[in-house]
């Protein structure tokens, strides 16, 4: 029992004293998360990608198999949101907001740093091809998901154009491939952006977390819980061998499995009016709820 709380001290609290003093700061002071957002995705974020892939040792074959992962993961436990649907019957918004929520998970504002702490940088970086894949398939199949038909595939890959932290990683696989040298102001600009990634993630999340209100449908939250928390890293396990992850990929592919329901898909159901408020609750609750999972999986892993 004194390893899983040292475990939980030395890794999960850091995660919920930085995210609470973004929540506190947004109780109080009314800030609002979307302009701090916006910093954090389209500087912050595609600094870190950058940064951490031009520094390791990654390539092509590793992004393949970390990606083929992925989207195996989140195609399974968005099947598995479904039939759980049907089972019991949730109403059309009801149905689509728990896929929402299963299968997408907070890989970037919560698994990045996890991964980071328990880890080191190394296991980063192929966190970061988790979170990329992570980014690709919500700003296309999510988009597509939620908004049931009222959007296109050519805008939901209009929308996958925008995101920096794409380019942040083909221009980094490019460099490597080459052998280029990156100059060093530009670099030190790149890291000191990168390594403000994190902790502003952190204060993010709990900016965004604090909207959060109860709505009711204890059922559907029990679905989801269930099938974030517990499923996708046991899911996990499972394709982590049949795609191949060994050793540090292995350990960040199934930590990020793990990860809370990610706070993109309240942004996701406001917009397309989506049961908004049932998934704000779900993303704080599984946000709540994830120390207790997340703390003997990462004693199972080997932090």
């Amino acid at each position: 029992m004194s390893a899983l709380v040292s475990l939980f001290f030395n890794n999960l609290s850091p995660i919920f004293l930085i995210s609470g003093s973004g929540f506190l700061i947004g109780k109080w002071l009314q800030v609002k998360p979307r302009i701090f957002s916006q910093v954090v995705f389209y500087i912050f974020s595609p600094c870190l990608v950058f940064k951490l892939l031009v520094n390791s040792q990654l390539g092509l074959s590793d992004f393949l198999r970390m990606g083929g992962f992925t989207v195996a993961l989140m195609t399974l436990m968005g099947i598995l949101a479904w039939l759980a649907g049907q089972v019991f019957r949730f109403e059309r918004r009801m149905l689509v907001a728990v896929i929402l929520t299963v299968t997408i998970m907070n890989a970037a504002n919560y698994g990045l740093p996890v991964t980071l702490f328990a880890f080191g940088d190394d296991a980063l970086a192929h966190a970061t091809l988790f979170f990329i894949t992570v980014s690709i398939m919500t700003n296309t199949g999510g988009i597509l998901l939620a908004s049931m038909g009222s959007s296109s595939l050519k805008q939901a890959l209009v929308g996958l154009l925008k995101i920096p932290a794409i380019y942040a990683l083909l221009l980094a696989m490019l460099i490597n491939a080459l052998g280029w040298q990156v100059p060093t102001p530009l670099m030190r600009t790149v890291d000191l952006l990168g390594n403000a990634a994190i902790p502003c993630q952190l204060v993010l999340l709990g900016l965004q977390v604090q909207a959060a209100r109860w709505a009711g449908q204890t059922l559907a939250l029990g679905v989801v819980a269930a099938l974030r928390l517990l499923v996708s890293p046991l899911l996990a396990f499972g394709l982590s061998g049949i795609f191949g992850l060994q050793g540090l990929a292995r350990q960040a592919g199934i930590l990020e499995a793990a990860m809370p329901a990610a706070v993109l898909t309240t942004v996701l159901a406001t917009e397309f009016d989506v049961e908004p408020s049932f998934v704000s609750v779900a993303v704080f609750v599984t946000t709540l709820l994830s120390p207790l999972t997340l703390t003997p999986l990462l004693a199972f892993l080997g932090a």
